[in-house]
């Protein structure tokens, strides 16, 4: 990675409108690296439009006051132990326990009037339902929420499974709503961008976008033929077992109630 130079503090202006303060950056290929005071983010660099000085002043943290040697005691050392400096590291949230993620879907998508197995559809081209995923752009979590899209929808931690599927239906709802409840152009804009869909009055011509349709669109459809031949296949079944005559009575008790029934007196 090429190391870019950088001020103490600064603020990347994304063209959506939002800001992210950071303290440094580097490029790698088309997309550059943050530095923040919690770890890092990746941005694709022609979603920035600019980066200025952050003139908001930093008040310096306070340093201990060193104390003569001859003064100093363990027991004046137990009372204010010298802490270690806390290093920032970008390391995977721990998986959330106990979350079932089939109701999480179900759920979302009721509240915004979704198919649940579209939505399914869409996490398993996302993020094969891992709740850590981190793309190459910096895309987060089960629906791959960008860092800009995610503060949009005030979403503070897009590792979370729940916060993640809401704020993903959410933004999927309204891209359906905008489209006409086309779902290909509303697919289009999730992955490439509603600003690449108007400017191609459609689908853009990118090989990566229209492959992301096509496997939604695969992956929804055997969802759906699947249901379909589990349904036919019960149906069947309880056809059936109805139809079906009722089996003789082998047990002798049985036969003797049946001879007895029909020999009355």
């Amino acid at each position: 990675m090429a190391q870019l130079s950088a001020f103490a503090g600064e603020v990347a202006v994304l063209r959506n409108g939002f800001s992210i303060h950071f303290d440094h950056k580097e490029q790698s290929g088309n997309s550059i690296r943050l530095y923040t005071g919690t770890g890092y983010l990746d941005i694709a660099s022609d979603q920035i439009e600019s980066f200025e000085v952050d003139e908001t002043p930093v008040t310096p943290a306070p340093q201990p006051n060193p104390q003569p040697v001859a003064q100093a005691a363990p027991q004046a050392e137990s009372k204010a132990p010298v802490q270690p400096p806390v290093v920032a590291v970008q390391t995977p949230l721990k998986p959330a326990q106990n979350v079932d993620l089939d109701a999480v879907v179900r759920e979302a998508s009721s509240k915004n009037r979704l198919d649940p197995d579209f939505v399914s559809s869409v996490i398993r081209a996302e993020s094969n339902f891992k709740p850590h995923a981190v793309s190459k752009k910096g895309a987060q979590g089960l629906m791959q929420l960008m860092p800009a899209t995610a503060a949009q929808l005030g979403i503070a931690d897009p590792f979370d499974p729940r916060a993640n599927v809401e704020a993903g239906t959410a933004h999927l709802s309204a891209l359906l709503d905008r489209y006409n409840n086309d779902p290909i152009k509303a697919l289009a804009a999730y992955n490439a961008g509603a600003h690449r869909v108007k400017q191609y009055n459609g689908v853009p011509p990118y090989r990566e976008t229209r492959a992301y349709i096509n496997k939604i669109v695969r992956d929804f459809n055997a969802r759906k033929r699947a249901q379909m031949k589990a349904a036919a296949a019960a149906n069947t079944a309880t056809t059936t077992k109805a139809a079906s005559p009722k089996p003789a009575k082998k047990s002798k008790p049985q036969q003797a109630s049946v001879s007895k029934s029909a020999n009355p007196a």
